[in-house]
């Protein structure tokens, strides 16, 4: 299948999703950083073939723990995001103010693959789930790493690709046939 099938699959209305694909090879990412940030971003975009195919080519790029490590960054986002974009919208300073008290154990040990790896598919992950709170914390621990703007910025990039892909290829499924 691969990431040559889902450019076949995207209908020509959105060619230039199909050729913006090519950020997962011409990033300024390491292969485990791309292809890591590509398989999480699809993770957490939920469309199956997109994952399926996504994780085919990322296979030869990541090791076993690195996929984990996609998973345990998709995970702890999906909830993650989901309360620091809550935190951002409620408008009581007392709630605002509370603590999570949501455990978060993952996060310190940056899913077994080390806080730069962690930091990107997080950041990924976040990038999807649009949370601006985590994006920038994100963004912030990958500075201090010593991490490139521009690093960042391709992160964000494949990212957005990879969610406009999934979303396109799902417009479709399911639809009545005529």
């Amino acid at each position: 299948m691969g990431i040559e099938v889902l450019k076949s699959a995207i209908p020509d209305y959105a060619k230039d999703l199909r050729l913006n694909l090519s950020v997962l090879t011409t990033s300024s990412l390491d292969p485990a950083a791309a292809w890591g940030s590509a398989y999480t971003a699809a993770l957490i975009s939920k469309n199956t073939v997109v994952k399926e195919a996504i994780l085919e080519d990322a296979e030869p790029h990541l090791s076993a723990e690195q996929v984990e490590g996609c998973k345990a960054a998709a995970a702890i986002m999906s909830m993650n995001n989901v309360w620091y974009k809550f935190n951002d919208l409620v408008s009581d300073p007392e709630i605002k103010g509370l603590p999570a008290k949501l455990r978060m154990n993952v996060m310190m040990s940056h899913g077994g693959i080390g806080p730069v790896l962690f930091e990107t598919y997080s950041l990924s992950a976040s990038v999807v789930n649009a949370c601006g709170t985590c994006v920038d914390a994100h963004a912030a621990q990958l500075r201090k790493h010593g991490v490139s703007a521009q690093h960042i910025a391709d992160v964000g990039r494949i990212a957005s690709v990879v969610k406009a892909v999934s979303d396109t290829l799902g417009f479709d499924a399911g639809a009545p046939s005529s």
